[in-house]
């Protein structure tokens, strides 16, 4: 158990860049690589130039480095099967198989599921048919919810406010391909009115291990204006998630869904990210995502207290400890810097200053999403190009620390939410 391990991080965002810096802590990490990575894990992690689609190329890697543990970030790999392909060469990997992962990878799969086993969520129906689902939306009273059935990278839920805003969703989605494979089927469901939290537990197949609450910020503009994106920010502790309130998670939500994955025969091994919603008739599921949470991780991992690497092993080994809560520390919150246009069209390769300056900060962590390294320096590379995550003894020290971290960061059309975690920390200030 205590032996050091040649480690490998599958994936090149920001969650990813947080999981290699989190696993770098270890001293059972004698070396770690990272599939394709970006210029900010390239300063702790060795970059691979394999893509993190390619499952064979990624095995045959694990394979001649001698890897010891693989971490999968994205959902697209694993719903490919990359944990099949690992495990039939005895690779240690850690993520739901393809079997399990579908619990993301289909909404249509998850929400049935839910029903069937009686786990907390909205009232929804499913279309394969454009024009039935046009038909149900007649029914109902807005506003919905229109979900893409397949994976659409964060993006394929829409909040209509009007029925031709849900019209537009399902044609969008069913008829325009916008999602493309993905927008075939769609799930549309009841809105429910609540404050969202994220829930991200570890679990062996049987035993979860709970890790610290956070609280996503999925709209692109300040007050939860404009469309959503693959996130702007976040935040951990959450204070609207009492004792009470995170033991109901695990008991009514959780625990019910891994014992309904071992049921139905696909046993789920890995990171189970729950997004629930606190309604006034109590939690509520909105979806299960099969892998650790972006930007969610960002915050999380820098207040996990104990060893990634022992806990992920564990998990495998399927000895994880059973922990209600993990041990944690302070607060943190992450400020997403995106390009402009984001989450529309945007330019890439704009070139990063601060990043020297910011670093030498030991109350900040600066985790690269969508960065490149070239002759002139690190320059843009996406959407979410940084995650600037401020840490601190309160919610209101971490604000204030990220804010004043990003405002020394600048690349041209660089746009940031200046509202993330604010209305938390005034609600309640965690000490």
């Amino acid at each position: 158990m205590n032996s050091r391990l040649r480690i490998f991080v599958v994936g090149s965002g920001g969650r990813e860049h947080a999981l290699v810096w989190k696993l770098a802590q270890s001293p059972r990490a004698e070396r770690i690589f990272c599939a394709p990575g970006n210029a900010g894990i390239a300063q702790q992690a060795e970059c691979v130039p394999i893509s993190s689609s390619d499952l064979v190329a990624l095995a045959d890697f694990a394979e001649q480095e001698n890897i010891g543990l693989t971490v999968v970030g994205p959902e697209l790999p694993l719903s490919q099967g990359i944990v099949d392909v690992f495990r039939e060469r005895g690779l240690r990997i850690f993520g739901p198989d393809r079997a399990a992962a579908v619990l993301e990878s289909s909404k249509v799969w998850c929400k049935q599921t839910l029903s069937k086993y009686d786990i907390p969520t909205g009232y929804f129906a499913t279309f394969g048919n454009v024009e039935d689902a046009l038909s149900y939306l007649q029914t109902q009273e807005p506003p919905v919810v229109v979900k893409a059935d397949g994976l659409a990278a964060g993006k394929g839920v829409t909040v209509s406010r009007t029925l031709e805003d849900a019209q537009e969703a399902v044609r969008s989605s069913m008829i325009e391909g916008v999602f493309g494979s993905a927008g075939r089927r769609v799930v549309i469901e009841e809105y429910l009115e609540g404050d969202e939290v994220s829930v991200m537990a570890l679990s062996d197949g049987e035993n979860l291990f709970l890790l610290p609450p956070s609280q996503d910020h999925k709209p692109v503009f300040d007050g939860d204006q404009g469309p959503n994106t693959g996130g702007m920010g976040c935040y951990s502790p959450v204070p609207l998630l009492s004792d009470d309130l995170a033991e109901q998670a695990m008991e009514q939500i959780m625990r019910p869904a891994v014992r309904a994955m071992a049921q139905e025969g696909r046993p789920y091994v890995g990171c189970l990210y729950g997004g629930l919603i606190l309604t006034d008739e109590g939690l509520k599921t909105l979806e299960f995502n099969c892998r650790f949470g972006d930007p969610e991780s960002q915050v999380v991992l820098p207040r996990l207290g104990g060893d990634l690497v022992d806990l992920l092993d564990a998990a495998l080994d399927r000895n994880l400890p059973d922990a209600e809560t993990s041990p944690d520390k302070g607060a943190a919150v992450c400020v997403v810097m995106a390009s402009g246009g984001y989450p529309g069209e945007y330019d890439t390769g704009k070139l990063i200053h601060g990043l020297d300056e910011v670093s030498k900060r030991e109350d900040v962590v600066v985790f690269h999403a969508a960065t490149k390294a070239t002759d002139e320096g690190v320059v843009t590379s996406g959407g979410r190009v940084l995650g600037v995550t401020g840490l601190g003894d309160s919610l209101p020290d971490a604000i204030d620390t990220a804010y004043r971290a990003a405002d020394q960061i600048s690349f041209d059309g660089a746009h940031w939410r200046r509202d993330i975690g604010r209305r938390a920390a005034g609600r309640n200030e965690v000490a």
